[in-house]
């Protein structure tokens, strides 16, 4: 996008980049702690663990901590709607230069949101411990 940083003057990037989109997706799914990927294990259990202790360090932790992962969803939510879901909103010849990343960085991305989907679940035990009801 010619180097546009502003979000805002980007859109409609879904059927121009669908790889980045859906790594994009997936990344900020675990980094709001969605149910079942890796993000929800680590951040909920912090969450919990502090608000937990019963003290009023611990309240105070939990409720900064609420505040951060409500503000993180916000602004992940916002980027994915901003850049890939509404009308396009810059240059035309920014959208007619624009591409998929070369193989070297959509790879490891790839590979990445991969990891996320599914070694959180698939090490939970070892996150949260083994045989909880958690």
């Amino acid at each position: 996008m010619a180097d546009e940083q502003d979000i805002r003057k980007i859109g409609g990037l879904i059927k121009i980049l669908p790889i980045t989109y859906t790594v994009i997706v997936v990344g900020s799914l675990a980094l709001i702690g969605f149910p079942f990927l890796t993000g929800f294990y680590s951040k909920d259990v912090i969450l919990e663990l502090a608000g937990g202790s019963f003290t009023i360090e611990g309240r105070f932790v939990h409720l900064i901590g609420t505040f951060a992962a409500f503000f993180t969803a916000f602004y992940s939510i916002r980027l994915v709607s901003f850049t890939f879901t509404r009308a396009p909103n810059g240059l035309q010849i920014n959208y007619m230069h624009a591409h998929e990343s070369p193989l070297a960085i959509a790879f490891p991305l790839v590979l990445l949101a991969f990891v996320s989907l599914f070694v959180g679940y698939t090490t939970r035990d070892i996150i949260i411990g083994l045989g909880t009801d958690f």
